[in-house]
């Protein structure tokens, strides 16, 4: 994954490089240097992204059958 890759994602799911950076819980330095040339990204970013979206799609599911069924 290199670094438009993950600007995209992150633009895709509404989160800022901050706000990533907190969830994941390291530095938004350390975020903001993936800019850099030759910085690679490490590859647990993009599996932590995958799961990041899926289980927010799951919660967005979970949500509207909840409203249907007068749960929520």
């Amino acid at each position: 994954m290199n670094n438009t890759e993950l600007t995209e994602i992150l633009r895709d799911i509404n989160l800022s490089k901050k706000e990533f950076s907190n969830l994941i819980d390291i530095s938004f330095d350390t975020v903001n240097n993936w800019n850099d040339e030759g910085k690679l990204i490490p590859t647990g970013v993009q599996s932590w992204l995958y799961n990041f979206v899926k289980a927010k799609s799951y919660e967005e599911v979970k949500d509207v059958v909840l409203e249907i069924e007068g749960i929520k």
